[in-house]
């Protein structure tokens, strides 16, 4: 699993739970239950980087849709109307993708 030693498997487990329903996904309850929220600066620069797939130094529209999948493969991916709210909440300064720094401020939200 991608965030072996970075998060605990029963957060996981839990904070996908909790978002199992289409269009019940919220960032800042699922970085909270899944332990991101109380994670080092260089903890979260790390997930950032798992979640980043192309490795651009952005999250992306498509990166985002499948958020919940680099958590567990089984995972849904997130509806059209959670991915563009996800990308809103996080893309501070509008270029269309969530930078390190953006993931990092919403982590911590």
């Amino acid at each position: 699993m991608a965030f072996a030693g970075v998060l605990k498997d029963a957060d996981i487990t839990a904070a996908l739970a909790a978002c199992k329903a289409a269009d019940s996904f919220c960032y800042k309850a699922f970085f909270k239950t899944v332990g991101l929220a109380g994670k080092t600066a260089e903890e979260v620069k790390k997930a950032f980087a798992i979640i980043d797939q192309d490795m651009s130094g952005f999250i992306e529209e498509e990166e985002l849709k499948l958020f919940l999948q680099n958590f567990s493969a089984g995972a849904r991916a997130l509806t059209d109307a959670e991915t563009k709210a996800f990308l809103k909440a996080g893309d501070a300064d509008g270029d269309g993708m969530i930078g390190m720094e953006e993931f990092a401020t919403m982590v911590k939200s």
